[in-house]
Formats: C-alpha cells, structure tokens, sequence
C-alpha cells in the first residue's frame, strides 16, 4: 500500500481535519516522503527514540503513534527533536500520528476502549473541547473496589498500581472518561452526574475539586489508558493486508 493511501486512509476514518483548530499536535503524516511503499507498519503510543528504534529493527516501512513530535510546530531542529527526526529518515520509517482524533473516535478510540472494557452501556460523547469531544460517558454497575482492580489487571500500568480517589459512591453506575490527562473534565463529570471520572494522570487540584464534588477518581496512568486507540489502528492494517507490530513501551506514568 502507498503511503499516501495510508495516511488519507487514516485520516477519514479519523477525522482528522476537524481537529485542525482544536488540537496542538500536527496529526496526520508528520514525517514521510510523498511516495513510498508500505508493507510493514509499526505502532505505538509515544514517537520516542525508543519506540522509533524498535520500529527500525522490525523493518517497518512506517510507525502510528498516539503522540508525536510536532505540537505547533518547530522553531528549530535540534537536540531529541533532531535525534529523533533523524532516525526517522535514516531508517526511512514515516511517522503518522493521531492525538485528539484518536481520543475523540466513538469506536476507535481510547475513551471508547476504556469503556468497552468496562462493559457500559447508554454511551455518549463526553470531554467538550472546541466543537469536539475527547472522552465518553456511559453506564454500568459496578463496586469500586472491583472497578478499580479491573483496571488493575486489565491495562498497561507498568507496574504502578491505579490510584483512587474515592470521593464518590461505593456503588459506581454513571461512568465518564477521558484518558491521558483528563482530570481537567471533572467538574463536567460531576455536572453530568457521574459517579467516576477515569482518566490517566492526576493533578494536585483535583484531590480536593473530587473531594467537594463527591465524584470518584480513577488514575490509571497516561501510557496505560491510551494503548487502546493505536491497538484499534492496527487492528484496521490487519483487515487492510499490512503486516503490523506494537512496540510497548510502558512508562508506568
């Protein structure tokens, strides 16, 4: 497959263009050339000189990240930019990439996976950023204590074991997600009445903004709660006749 027929592949299903305004990451085809050849495609969540070096050593033609290199733009080409840049093109391994596209998909993306793992129903869009949505909300039921083990077994965590929050109900029916760094949407978790937000990554503000507003939350780490959307990516190559690889990387954060 040509590359360029990847990447317009990618970015319709995806949507890309309507988080041109919304999102800092340049999604789409970040490095690559206008013709190439793809056989093999590697993904993962970071473009990292780890992940792109794993790439390269398993001959993929080209690497799907969830976070890339470009957010705005460079100014200069140096330092891990360049290095990485670098061993892009020596090893003549295009990178495409897709951050809030991936967060938002309805059945692609990483909120969707959460929630498919947790089995919930009623799902909605949820996560307002701009005209778009990065999470969604849906229903359950569940005890706490075995929501939370289930995230333990099931996700990525490199170790780290989920972190609760656990301001909200012991009985956990309504359920909000945004992955990675979404703590930023709890109080349009509470608003909507959700009984828990799960998200990645925490911030020192939201200890006592969960605690005010009687709400769970679920910090089940960056990396392990956005392995969902590029695993759904290379689950299309698979059906498109691309040999794949997933290069985990798993930084327990």
């Amino acid at each position: 497959m040509d590359l360029a027929e990847l990447t317009e592949r990618y970015d319709e299903r995806l949507r890309t263009e309507d988080f041109a305004d919304v999102d800092a990451s340049a999604n789409g085809l970040q490095v690559g050339p206008d013709e190439k050849e793809v056989e093999t495609v590697a993904f993962a969540v970071d473009a990292a000189a780890q992940t792109i070096e794993e790439a390269a050593d398993r001959d993929a033609d080209a690497l799907v990240v969830h976070h890339g290199l470009s957010w705005g733009g460079f100014e200069r080409v140096t330092g891990r930019t360049h290095d990485r840049i670098a061993a892009l093109v020596e090893n003549d391994v295009a990178l495409y990439v897709s951050h809030l596209p991936l967060d938002a998909h309805p059945e692609l993306g990483n909120a969707a996976g959460i929630a498919d793992l947790l089995d919930l129903d009623d799902r909605e869009a949820f996560g307002r950023m701009g005209p778009e949505h990065v999470g969604q909300r849906g229903r359950g039921g569940w005890d706490r204590d075995d929501l939370r083990a289930t995230l333990d077994a099931e996700l990525d965590t490199g170790g780290r074991d989920v972190r609760v929050l656990d301001f909200g109900p012991e009985r956990v029916e309504d359920v909000a997600i945004v992955t990675g760094s979404g703590v930023d949407w709890l109080d349009e978790a509470a608003a909507a009445g959700a009984d828990a937000l799960v998200t990645g990554e925490g911030k020192q503000k939201a200890y006592h903004e969960a605690r005010e507003a009687g709400v769970n939350v679920f910090l089940a780490g960056h990396y392990a709660t956005e392995t969902f959307g590029v695993r759904s990516l290379r689950a299309l190559a698979d059906e498109w006749g691309l040999t794949t690889t997933f290069v985990d990387a798993p930084t327990g954060l």
